[in-house]
């Protein structure tokens, strides 16, 4: 299959798009509101998802609804609590914050239940990406980078997330809950930035 670059043009006084190579095919279901996944290996018990999707707003919009971490519960119904612990501000002329975020959330998997805490460094660098690292938690391991690109009249997020639970569960499952979760989770978290 060939791949061709899709250029979508900005709306007026919008910073120009990036240039993205999709095939016609993965661009038409992004602007159409699909997720695209793909995976890659990490560990023998996890697993390293990265998801792309459209968002219909201008990345500075994006950015500010996205940055309010309280609100994560809403675009992650998993994740029952979501609060910035510690805040150090940028320097002057930075456009970097650094931020410390405490999240609970809670997974039936299977035939059993389980409550995850994890505390995490959080490293913004403006209307750009934000980096999610593990400080501690009921996690072996955890890291998570969300991108933001102006993509046409819009922004192109990408989040990928690499985990490995301290509950032993093979890779293969966590890697499929990971797919089948991340997408509707992708989709609320658009819908409700939209609203």
């Amino acid at each position: 299959m060939t791949r061709q670059t899709a250029t979508l043009q900005p709306l007026p006084g919008q910073q120009p798009s990036v240039t993205r190579t999709f095939n016609p095919k993965d661009e038409l279901a992004l602007l159409q509101g699909e997720v695209l996944i793909s995976t890659q290996s990490h560990t023998a018990n996890g697993a390293a998802v990265t998801a792309q999707m459209y968002v219909p707003l201008v990345r500075s919009q994006t950015w500010h609804l996205l940055t309010d971490y309280s609100r994560w519960v809403q675009f992650f119904p998993d994740i029952v609590h979501s609060q910035v612990l510690e805040v150090k501000e940028a320097l002057k002329n930075s456009n970097q914050v650094t931020r410390r975020l405490y999240q609970v959330g809670r997974k039936a998997f299977l035939m059993f239940s389980a409550q995850v805490e994890i505390y995490l460094q959080v490293f913004e660098t403006l209307n750009q990406q934000i980096q999610f690292r593990f400080e501690q938690g009921t996690f072996a391991d955890f890291a998570a980078d969300l991108t933001l690109e102006d993509y046409g009249a819009g922004t192109l997020l990408t989040y990928s997330v690499k985990a490995t639970p301290l509950i032993p569960i093979p890779s293969f499952l966590v890697e499929k809950a990971m797919q089948h979760d991340l997408p509707g989770n992708l989709r609320t978290m658009r819908q409700v930035l939209c609203a």
